[in-house]
């Protein structure tokens, strides 16, 4: 397999203007395989349009794209034949069960015996948790259970790529969790592309990130590089005792970025920025009780997607 092959979704120059609205800016986009790929940005960011682009639902003012391997403009109907797609909004007939809609929707695109949409039917259930309440009208199913019956219909076709459009909005954590669950098994099958405002789960999911502002790419990073990159790694240090020595000798290291200190009573705070990590891990804390101080916390700072997703956005406005 060539590097090329190795990306689901390929997009160049991909542009969308409406009448004086430019929606989408010359966006450039690789999409790995098998991976979960998460797609950010404010609303009015170019999102839906950029779905619409690849799908071959609009066409492009400028620029182009494939999705595996085929063009989106001249391949439209090949490649949506290959994805699965659960829009944000949709809507299922409540009086019938989810087993019904699944054997429904599966004899749009299986032509076999019946024995075989029957098993199939039977894997999505089991694969999203439905396997219990297979037999219940839909209209009883709270939103957690909708949101996974989508998944299942989005995924019986076998699609290589499962588009998702805020696939765990308006749910509980309860419902969230299990939403994630199912995407987080999918990902054996297909590459996940989705759309979410919940950034928690993006952090908690995702392989890859994108953001979009006002029709341009702001970012594009595996979502460990992303959130490293936003001023490199920060060592959280709670201690106690005279901090002076350890101040001055760690302060000169040339890994060492800086230092903000802050006191509360009797202990001292420390966020220590530094440029490489490995030096970091390997001499910090070995550097610290050596200067004499105790110390009663370490470990590296928590960065939250959220935080950098803000400052992004807020850095292209």
């Amino acid at each position: 397999m060539s590097k090329m092959d190795d990306f689901v979704i390929q997009a160049k120059g991909l542009s969308k203007t409406f009448g004086e609205v430019q929606a989408l800016k010359n966006l450039d986009l690789q999409v790995p395989d098998k991976t979960i790929f998460a797609f950010l940005g404010p609303n009015g960011a170019g999102k839906t349009t950029t779905i619409k682009l690849l799908l071959g639902l609009l066409r492009p003012t400028s620029g182009g794209g494939a999705v595996f391997g085929k063009d989106i403009v001249r391949d439209s109907v090949d490649i949506r034949a290959k994805v699965g797609y659960l829009p944000q909004d949709f809507r299922f007939y409540e009086h019938m069960t989810s087993r019904q809609t699944l054997d429904y929707t599966a004899k749009f695109f299986f032509k076999g015996p019946q024995s075989e949409i029957d098993k199939r039917v039977n894997e999505m259930l089991e694969l999203v948790g439905l396997t219990d309440k297979a037999d219940r009208p839909i209209k009883g199913f709270s939103g957690g259970e909708r949101q996974r019956l989508g998944i299942a219909q989005a995924e019986v076709n076998y699609p290589d790529l499962l588009i998702l459009d805020e696939p765990a909005a308006n749910l509980d954590p309860m419902g969230r969790r299990d939403v994630l669950d199912v995407m987080t098994r999918i990902r054996k099958y297909a590459t996940i592309f989705y759309c979410t405002h919940i950034l928690d789960d993006v952090q908690s999911v995702s392989d890859e990130v994108i953001i979009l502002n006002k029709g341009e790419k702001i970012a594009q990073a595996p979502i460990e590089e992303l959130l490293e990159g936003a001023g490199g790694p920060v060592y959280s240090v709670t201690m106690r005792g005279d901090v002076e020595d350890a101040y001055a000798r760690i302060s000169a290291l040339p890994w060492v970025a800086g230092i903000q200190a802050s006191q509360r009573g009797d202990q001292t705070h420390w966020e220590v920025s530094v440029t490489d990590k490995a030096a970091a891990e390997d001499q910090l804390m070995s550097l610290l009780v050596s200067s004499g101080v105790k110390v009663a916390d370490f470990g590296l700072k928590a960065v939250e997607l959220e935080d950098i997703f803000i400052q992004l956005v807020e850095g292209a406005e």
